[in-house]
């Protein structure tokens, strides 16, 4: 059950952001936009209006539910991102019902609050910025798997930036192997410097051989990171 009165199951979610660029968003509240501010050398990308991402409504820090501007591409990986999320959560879990963030003047990026679900009948934080706990590592595991550009800010909100998936070295990246091979693996001797080493045992541990720094690997190391970090895989 969701906020919208709709029922929808987790294959068709997960089938629906696969096509992402064909998924169509009915009985939005059209609001006005403004242009995005192009980068040096870039046509600024057109925005589009919308108040949920794929099935989800979206709703301000504050409480309000406002139509947002946001870039069209981005939009469709958010629903991709969201889907991979709730496919990879705890069956009791309903599909996200909400989606607490705002999205930044250029449609670009997205600072993530909480993910609500239902559960039981009531309305459940499945991820809360706040809570720095296993859900926290699980939920940036799966940015990380969606986007190139994740950040963890001190209050625990997540801003999200638009762009292809894939490692790219960062040191956010790193901090967040670190931290997932320590909190989610138990590998307390995870260091920076030799963090592809300690990434490399989780995955034997899930019968990949892949290196932690390529494309697979890295996708490889955040989805079980997510399932591990959101109780849906042991790996034990």
């Amino acid at each position: 059950m969701n906020d919208n009165g709709h029922p929808f199951d987790r294959r068709r979610l997960l089938a629906g952001a696969a096509a992402a660029s064909a998924v169509t968003l009915t009985g939005l509240t059209v609001a006005s936009t403004t242009a995005a501010v192009a980068a040096p050398g870039r046509a600024a990308a057109p925005l589009v209006s919308r108040d949920r991402i794929a099935t989800a409504a979206l709703r301000a820090p504050d409480g309000s539910a406002p139509a947002v501007a946001v870039q069209a591409d981005f939009h469709a990986r958010l629903a991709a991102w969201l889907a991979f999320w709730s496919a990879n959560s705890p069956s009791p879990w309903s599909v996200p019902v909400q989606v607490v963030a705002r999205i930044e003047t250029a449609g670009d990026a997205l600072v993530l609050h909480a993910i609500r679900h239902r559960r039981d009948d009531e309305l459940r934080a499945g991820f809360a910025a706040g809570r720095r706990d296993a859900t926290h590592l699980a939920t940036l595991a799966s940015l990380h798997h969606h986007f190139p550009s994740v950040r963890v800010r001190p209050d625990g909100t997540i801003r999200v930036a638009d762009g292809p998936a894939g490692f790219t070295g960062s040191p956010e990246q790193v901090a967040f192997a670190v931290a997932a091979c320590r909190e989610l693996w138990g590998d307390a001797a995870a260091t920076a410097d030799r963090w592809a080493e300690h990434a490399a045992r989780v995955l034997a541990r899930t019968g990949q051989r892949t290196p932690a720094a390529s494309h697979v690997g890295w996708a490889a190391f955040t989805r079980t990171s997510l399932r591990r970090g959101l109780g849906t895989e042991s790996y034990e």
